[in-house]
């Protein structure tokens, strides 16, 4: 018998299913508080905002921004590119990576959204979950109250209308809209 003597944190990395256990817990309580300290600064109009918000990221690209409130799982598996601009509201649970390319446009209440859960009910009363990562390519506009299921994937220059639910990849360059989101036309 192969016992798996990974932590749970190392599980939840490597996609796997896992429990949140009290190493988990304690991480996502300290993305909390930096996410707190982020939204403090911009309300005082601190001049280390920006700093707070690299902080609390895995990474900030060149002149982008993100408008308070900013909820995250874990912050640092959320990566954001050069020159993108993200509007207040965005939830994004950062289990696993979340990647957003230059010069994206995020609308107000967004959910990034990478965990998952068994349907099964058994696993799912023992409390397994698993994680599965977001791509947003470059020039991306997401409108306001976009949903992005685990595991999406969205082309360079695509644009989400509003209040649309991202199950399944989008190829670049499409008008995408709708619950599930269906590609429009061609952009």
């Amino acid at each position: 018998m192969n016992e798996d003597t990974r932590t749970q944190y190392e599980r939840m990395v490597a996609g796997d299913w896992y429990e949140a256990d009290a190493e988990i817990h304690a991480l996502t309580a300290a993305a909390h508080v930096r996410s707190e300290r982020f939204a403090e600064a911009v309300r005082a109009g601190d001049d280390d905002a920006v700093d707070r918000l690299r902080e609390l990221l895995g990474s900030l690209g060149e002149a982008s921004w993100i408008r308070p409130p900013l909820h995250v799982d874990l912050g640092v598996h959320l990566h954001l590119g050069a020159r993108s601009y993200v509007n207040f509201g965005l939830v994004a649970l950062d289990v696993a990576h979340i990647r957003i390319g230059d010069d994206t446009k995020i609308g107000p209440n967004v959910q990034l959204l990478t965990p998952i859960h068994p349907v099964d009910p058994e696993p799912r009363r023992a409390k397994l979950e698993a994680a599965e990562p977001i791509t947003i390519g470059d020039n991306v506009w997401l409108g306001g109250g976009v949903i992005v299921c685990p595991g999406v994937t969205i082309g360079d220059n695509t644009v989400v209308g509003a209040g649309a639910v991202v199950t399944t990849d989008l190829p670049a360059n499409v008008l995408a809209v709708g619950n599930p989101a269906r590609v429009v036309r061609s952009i």
